[in-house]
């Protein structure tokens, strides 16, 4: 096996994408909050840790789900199913000490509020998600969904630990944000998902009743992206988050009308478009 396919095979374990995704979120929640920043050097560990604790969560997610992955399309090539990584609970160690290991740095070095948000975002995702809740209930990525909302709390307690009124509302977006964008890939893949046993809301309630759920949260999300602009954000935050809401709005609608897979992978794009366009504002919004 040669260095390049093995490079490939742990950065898909470890979701690089969702890691760099939680980052950035992270670092919005810095940007964003009021006051004098913090140091560049604090600022980097604390980014750092959420994005370690964030692969380790999604490996671990790997680790547990390599027997459905199998039977699934869009995960049959992930490397604990094809071989390419040995699934060995070695692996288990090495991602408990890439949560650990950040977490406690945070909390000696940054704050212990800070820590324990770090923490819950991958507590949520590696286990509340993947191991208790994934397989049992349509609920599963609205509880699990918190994980989001922990890394952008973990921003905004860099400097501020106690939850602030724009913390929290920022927290409340991203908690909104995760259903209708996982809900509306779930709709495109029902298929697997009926495969591999998982109770997805488009696979308990079809996909008619999944599209009216997702335009329903999608309505929710649109709404409450507005509210930091009323807890001292500005035009350019409120402007990107109309953008990205009735974008999104717009999509979830065409959902309604055709809750075909193709739609379905259209407004789960449109998610992507909108939380880029949330996390674009609260960037700009730092910088001036």
């Amino acid at each position: 096996m040669s260095i390049l396919t093995t490079t490939k095979a742990i950065l898909t374990l470890f979701k690089l994408r969702i890691g760099v995704a939680m980052a950035a979120t992270a670092g919005a929640g810095i940007a964003v909050m009021p006051g004098p920043g913090p140091t560049w050097t604090d600022t980097g560990l604390l980014i750092l840790a959420v994005l370690l604790s964030a692969g380790a969560a999604g490996g671990l997610n790997h680790y547990h789900d390599h027997d459905i992955d199998s039977l699934m399309g869009r995960t049959s090539n992930r490397p604990f199913v094809t071989g390419i990584l040995p699934h060995s609970r070695l692996w288990l160690v090495l991602f408990a000490a890439l949560v650990v290991l950040p977490v406690w740095a945070v909390w000696r070095l940054i704050n212990p509020t800070a820590a324990i948000y770090v923490f819950m975002g991958a507590f949520f995702y590696g286990v509340v998600y993947t191991i208790w809740l994934k397989r049992r209930t349509w609920l599963n990525i609205v509880i699990g969904g918190l994980a989001g909302s922990f890394a952008i709390l973990a921003g905004t307690a860099i400097l501020h630990p106690e939850p602030t009124p724009l913390a929290m509302a920022l927290a409340f977006v991203l908690f909104l944000w995760t259903p209708p964008h996982f809900w509306s890939l779930a709709i495109a893949l029902k298929k697997d998902y009926v495969a591999a046993g998982i109770p997805m809301l488009p696979v308990v309630a079809g996909e008619t009743k999944a599209a009216r759920f997702v335009l329903f949260n999608t309505v929710l999300l649109a709404l409450a992206s507005l509210l930091p602009a009323f807890l001292g954000l500005g035009w350019i935050y409120l402007a990107c988050a109309v953008a990205g809401g009735v974008f999104f709005l717009i999509r979830s609608v065409s959902l309604l009308h055709d809750p075909a897979p193709g739609q379905a992978m259209s407004n789960f794009h449109a998610s992507l478009v909108q939380l880029a366009l949330f996390l674009t504002g609260l960037y700009l919004e730092g910088a001036i």
